[in-house]
């Protein structure tokens, strides 16, 4: 039976990460809320939110869990060839909200979005607060073509969603990405669930178990740097 969690009480302890469901694969509590402190909570537990808009607030935990080892990083030869032209401009943190609304925008295979208006407001709250950073991946005329969001928690990176409008800005977004939390001293970044375009560039499966002992190994020690500048 899931749990189901109490929205006026954002530090009420989740049920542990085994006894989510098998079927929907890691479902594993309802309800609560999207405070900064109930996000990190789950994060922290390998645990994280998941829904649409005629759902309640589902609290996900699969296994195996899609990760990248910064130091497993692979690079294709046509993609070595794509970085080497320079057609893409990175940053860091500069346009957040914007990055959070594109990856919101319904994919052309898809009716609708999971990041809903409320949870695009937690994001934002918990990008003001530090927690959420952002890549972008601008053309040459300054327009934004790719990027992505996700949580910082210790040596841990929790990537959320990725979108692109030219061919491998979101590739490019990503592999600089990796790059620089490997450089910040981060050893492991959350893919959650499989995805070819993921394992492409070099992530793996991992075990649930396995995942959350690699978090209780990480997410309490401080990176190089917390200031995400480049």
């Amino acid at each position: 039976m899931l749990t189901l969690l109490d929205p006026s009480q954002a530090d009420q302890a989740f049920p542990h990460i085994s006894l989510a469901l098998s079927e929907p694969d890691g479902l594993l509590a309802v309800g609560g809320c999207l405070s900064t402190q109930r996000i990190i909570n789950a994060y922290r537990q390998g645990i994280f939110p998941w829904y649409s808009n005629e759902d309640p607030i589902l609290w996900w935990s699969p296994d195996p869990r899609l990760v990248i080892f910064p130091d497993k990083l692979h690079i294709s030869k046509s993609l070595q060839k794509t970085l080497r032209k320079q057609h893409f401009q990175i940053s860091f943190d500069t346009a957040f909200f914007r990055v959070i609304q594109a990856c919101a925008a319904p994919r052309s295979n898809e009716a609708g979005t999971w990041l809903t208006p409320e949870m695009q407001s937690a994001y934002i709250r918990l990008h003001q607060e530090g927690h959420a950073h952002s890549v972008e991946c601008a053309w040459h005329d300054n327009k934004l073509v790719g990027g992505l969001y996700g949580i910082a928690v210790g040596q841990v990176f929790f990537g959320e969603s990725m979108f692109h409008r030219k061919t491998d800005a979101s590739k490019v977004a990503f592999i600089s990405l990796v790059q620089q939390l490997s450089h910040w001293s981060y050893h492991l970044i959350d893919c959650q669930v499989h995805t070819e375009h993921l394992v492409s560039l070099g992530a793996e499966e991992v075990t649930r178990s396995n995942f959350s002992s690699l978090l209780q190994q990480y997410y309490q020690r401080k990176p190089i740097s917390t200031a995400w500048q480049i």
